[in-house]
């Protein structure tokens, strides 16, 4: 028997696929350069779904039972030895990735690509590391972040889907002080709206959307992250790489027509990983302009790569997102991104998770509302 009794705790466990479990854990006492935080508000993403629904996501396959959720926000409850820059009750967001800090890629700064990185939420590594879907996570303080006065834990927890974008951002030198561009953004689930906001933060003279979801297209429309918007009819699949090929052409050229910009984009954020948007995001794509790719989805792609190369079309990949987080978080607090918070569709306590997974996966609630993003807060009646 223990001599001291540990306090516990409640999680969010996921055993398999749909198996989610509300469960009792022993909360333990936060490490050396560790914080226990509580977490008070975490954002579901795509990646937490596949894991949900499948059990993997991509390659990464559960190994032994996970807690999910890496976008989130709360409040120092405990410090461990050696922390000096945090005290209790500071609000802090989470940056989930923890990175070797010894590698090249770390020394560079360049941690994102850290071959050493555990990633809390992802399977990739073994033992799996936690996630932020509990009533309290330890994390190392050198991945927590001051919160701004006047940035809610809600919005704090968009920080982590918003960072993916600043770094998308940077890697094609589009930023705050970058000469004026016209954008176009490909989907606009949560990530594609944040790329809409972020551009017309930057100052962009012209940010339009494509989807194939209208409902979606409308209110990216009407909330003013898009100012113009373009329905992708569905179609059969091409028989065909040409046909493939072809129609991502045509179709691409019908929607530059409807916006008025026939030689295209200066830069084009995909943000849907689907292989038609792929190819079409080279021909929206303005000579000379660039191409990022931010959506995860088809492996293999066949892409019209003359069309890249003859117009100087630069395709640039985006993967996570590295020193990010005080900016985003800056951002977030400065009311330059007006109607961020209008993404959070819906708000689900800890114990209701599997409810809100369940959402998620359905697209619609029960009145025919449109779920974005699902904002998972505190266990029922839990204080802090």
């Amino acid at each position: 028997m223990s001599p001291i009794a540990l306090p516990s705790q409640h999680a969010a466990v996921l055993h398999g696929a749909k198996d989610l479990r509300y469960e009792d854990r022993t909360l333990w006492p936060p490490q050396q350069g560790h914080v226990q935080v509580a977490v008070l508000a975490t954002g579901l993403c795509g990646s937490d779904l596949h894991y949900y629904m499948h059990g993997r996501n991509g390659d990464f396959a559960l190994q032994a039972p996970l807690v999910l959720g890496h976008e989130s926000a709360g409040i120092v409850t405990a410090v461990g030895p050696g922390v000096k820059n945090f005290v209790t009750g500071q609000r802090v967001a989470i940056e989930a990735g923890i990175m070797c800090r010894d590698c090249s890629y770390c020394k560079k700064g360049r941690y994102n690509l850290c071959k050493n990185m555990r990633f809390a939420s992802s399977a990739k590594t073994f033992p799996h590391l936690d996630g932020t879907l509990q009533d309290r996570m330890n994390h190392p303080a050198h991945v927590l972040h001051p919160l701004p006065d006047n940035c809610s834990f809600e919005q704090a927890a968009l920080a982590e889907p918003l960072s993916v974008l600043l770094h998308a951002s940077r890697r094609a030198s589009f930023t705050s002080s970058s000469a004026p561009s016209t954008v176009l953004v490909f989907g606009v689930g949560a990530i594609g709206l944040l790329a809409c906001a972020l551009a017309k933060s930057y100052g962009a003279t012209r940010v339009v959307a494509i989807d194939i979801n209208q409902a979606r297209l409308n209110f990216a429309k009407e909330q003013g992250f898009a100012e113009q918007v373009y329905c992708l009819s569905m179609t059969d699949r091409a028989k065909t790489t040409e046909d493939q090929l072809k129609r991502a052409r045509e179709n691409v050229g019908a929607a530059l027509s409807a916006f008025g910009e026939p030689d295209g984009f200066d830069l084009v954020f995909e943000c849907t990983g689907a292989e038609p948007c792929i190819q079409m995001s080279i021909h929206a794509a303005i000579t000379g302009g660039k191409v990022m790719l931010v959506g995860m989805g088809s492996r293999n792609v066949t892409l019209p790569l003359s069309a890249a190369a003859l117009r100087e079309v630069d395709i640039q990949g985006s993967f996570r997102y590295a020193n990010t987080y005080p900016e985003a978080l800056a951002l977030l607090a400065s009311g330059k991104l007006p109607n961020i918070e209008k993404i959070i569709t819906h708000r689900f306590g800890l114990e209701e998770s599997k409810r809100a997974f369940e959402l998620l996966a359905k697209g619609r609630d029960e009145d025919g509302r449109m779920v974005i993003k699902v904002m998972i807060g505190p266990s029922d009646g839990q204080l802090f």
